[in-house]
């Protein structure tokens, strides 16, 4: 039995899998997201493929001029699978706060969310990484008067 290679395969890193191209004729802007975080994700220059890939999507956000997140979750429909610390904070927040609702509700996990949190699951990621949260903390004291 052969082993087929996609033009995807990640031959470095097994817990990554890389977004493939849209195939819809009206996905103009998932193209061009995809374009951009493709060409930049070769040029990164370091050898961990996490940080390669929140580079890459910063700089596509940037080029684009749109968060973070959106590139993220553009990217996520398209295929990408990572490890958590290869995503924007604040598009993890989103996805947690989404995987603590059924699918059914307002606000729930989209298929390709839910596939990201199996592949997590896969790859032995905190399984209560969402509930973890910074513990926010009082700095500077508040007065009053009355």
């Amino acid at each position: 039995m052969t082993k087929h290679l996609k033009s995807n395969d990640n031959r470095g890193d097994p817990n990554v899998i890389l977004p493939i191209p849209p195939l819809s004729s009206h996905a103009h802007a998932e193209r061009e997201v995809y374009a951009r975080f493709m060409r930049h994700l070769r040029n990164v220059p370091n050898n961990v493929m996490a940080i390669k890939i929140l580079s890459a999507i910063q700089f596509t956000a940037d080029m684009m001029d749109v968060g973070d997140s959106l590139i993220a979750k553009t990217l996520v429909d398209c295929g990408l699978r990572a490890p958590r610390q290869a995503f924007p904070s604040d598009y993890l927040e989103f996805i947690d706060r989404a995987l603590m609702r059924s699918g059914w509700e307002v606000g729930g996990p989209s298929a390709s969310a839910a596939e990201l949190k199996a592949h997590w699951d896969d790859i032995g990621e905190d399984k209560f990484a969402a509930v973890r949260g910074e513990i926010v903390e009082a700095t500077q004291v508040l007065f009053v008067e009355t």
